[in-house]
């Protein structure tokens, strides 16, 4: 596995093999990978050629007072797993290499989708995102890009913003890679104490309720977020920020579900903010399920 650490790095290995003149997949990420992100990488070897991971802890979608500083970083560790898990490229750039003029006075933005779910609770934080990709996008040149679905609004916008301004990437979904117990693969999970992390699964356990009520047959909206948010409320040190079943397209509020609903939860447990989905009539519990998640 080759690392670089600039622009021209980059380019000089991907004029070597496996890249020179054979399709790319982009893998971006912020580093401290887990399960969830090395899935996307097999996701990726299969789509192209040549593998290209990112690691870089963008600024832009931090907010005043997030965890920006402290969010957790360990290139080494990451490019070990990265070149096991078969990456041929890993760009992991400075500050000053993404954003040699400071902070982009130019970025990009959705302002029907961003301003949504997480976007709503974290302004400017998707604007910073789409500025990121669109970077990678212009610097990586992929001819396929993979996402994972546990950030669905995120991995919506990217779709979005390839699509409306004609960026030759096809952008891809990755399923969601939970823990034994259901709790969705994060880089923040590192952040939560032993018993933090005991509390942290009543987000599956609320996005279990309420596919359980889908499946026998509730389909009112307010009754299946309301199922996600009793469980939430149930257990001590969780705070929910939002439980909303949205159109998978627009993420606009629905009034019923049908299958293909998503199902978003937001939750502080203790201090850190956690995020979970469920596609309705689609995804099926780990336990129930010979498969991953379906897309």
């Amino acid at each position: 596995m080759i690392r670089a650490g600039t622009r021209q790095g980059l380019r000089a290995a991907l004029t070597l093999p496996p890249a020179e003149g054979r399709s790319v997949a982009l893998v971006p990420t912020m580093g401290f990978l887990h399960e969830g992100h090395l899935s996307l990488c097999d996701q990726a070897r299969e789509a192209a050629d040549c593998v290209v991971m990112s690691l870089f802890v963008n600024p832009l979608q931090f907010g005043p007072g997030e965890d920006f500083e402290a969010y957790p970083r360990d290139e080494d560790r990451d490019a070990a797993l990265a070149a096991e898990r078969g990456v041929d490229i890993l760009f992991a750039p400075s500050m000053e290499v993404m954003y040699p003029q400071g902070a982009a006075a130019v970025r990009v933005s959705a302002p029907e989708l961003e301003t949504r779910l997480c976007g709503a609770h974290r302004p400017g934080h998707f604007a910073g995102v789409l500025t990121v990709v669109a970077k990678l996008f212009h610097i990586v040149a992929p001819d396929v890009a993979i996402f994972g679905r546990k950030d669905a609004q995120q991995a919506l916008l990217i779709r979005r913003m390839a699509a409306d301004l004609d960026f030759p990437v096809d952008v891809r979904t990755g399923p969601i890679v939970r823990e034994a117990d259901g709790l969705a693969m994060s880089s923040r999970n590192a952040y939560l104490s032993a018993e933090e992390r005991r509390r942290a699964t009543a987000l599956f356990q609320g996005l279990l309720a309420a596919h359980r009520a889908f499946t026998a047959g509730e389909r009112s909206s307010p009754a299946l977020e309301a199922a996600v948010t009793a469980v939430l409320e149930d257990v001590g040190g969780v705070g929910p920020q939002y439980v909303e079943a949205v159109d998978p397209h627009t993420l606009a509020r629905v009034p019923h579900a049908e299958p293909g609903t998503l199902l978003a939860v937001a939750a502080h447990v203790g201090r850190t903010r956690l995020i979970d989905n469920w596609i309705l009539g689609r995804d099926v519990p780990p336990r129930e399920a010979a498969v991953p998640a379906a897309e």
